[in-house]
């Protein structure tokens, strides 16, 4: 599925498409860049990587601008697990934010939700990230406790509830 989202006086249009294998080393590289990640967090995506068996496997989602191939520019993407309903992963380029990408992605999250017979997708939320998905409608739920060394910390945990034809 690839669908062409605006975002009225919130800068160009993004086009969301499936991710494929050739996308692997673009989205690692975000996820290792990410600013979100600096200081305490850094160690948590140090090694981090996206590969072509996890995209193959998993229903990820990239939002990118420019032409496609080479020289379109991937603004953020996500990640969405069927069985059990998770949003595994979703970044945004520390250069796209404040763009409305996020909100983009989470509404084609919610559209591939409802297609696959989902009424609700788990998110286990790096702490900034909080309030960036209470914005968009996820309700607090509880706290999923640090699991040292990988996650030092604790992290909310959120629901968004997905209501059929919303």
């Amino acid at each position: 599925m690839t669908a062409s989202m605006t975002r009225p006086g919130r800068g160009p249009s993004a086009t969301i498409r499936r991710a494929t294998a050739r996308d692997a080393k673009r989205l690692t590289r975000l996820v290792r860049g990410s600013r979100a990640y600096e200081g305490r967090y850094a160690a948590m995506v140090a090694g981090y990587r996206v590969g072509p068996a996890y995209i193959d496997t998993h229903r990820v989602f990239v939002a990118v601008d420019g032409a496609a191939g080479d020289g379109e520019r991937i603004l953020g993407f996500y990640s969405l697990l069927i069985d059990p309903a998770e949003l595994d992963l979703m970044f945004v380029a520390d250069a796209a934010q404040g763009r409305g990408i996020g909100r983009l992605l989470v509404d084609h999250m919610r559209q591939e939700a409802r297609a696959a017979g989902l009424d609700r997708v788990r998110v286990v939320s790096h702490p900034p990230a909080e309030g960036f998905y209470r914005s968009v409608g996820a309700l607090r739920t509880g706290t999923a406790p640090a699991c040292p060394p990988a996650v030092a910390w604790d992290r909310p945990e959120l629901e968004f509830a997905l209501h059929p034809g919303a």
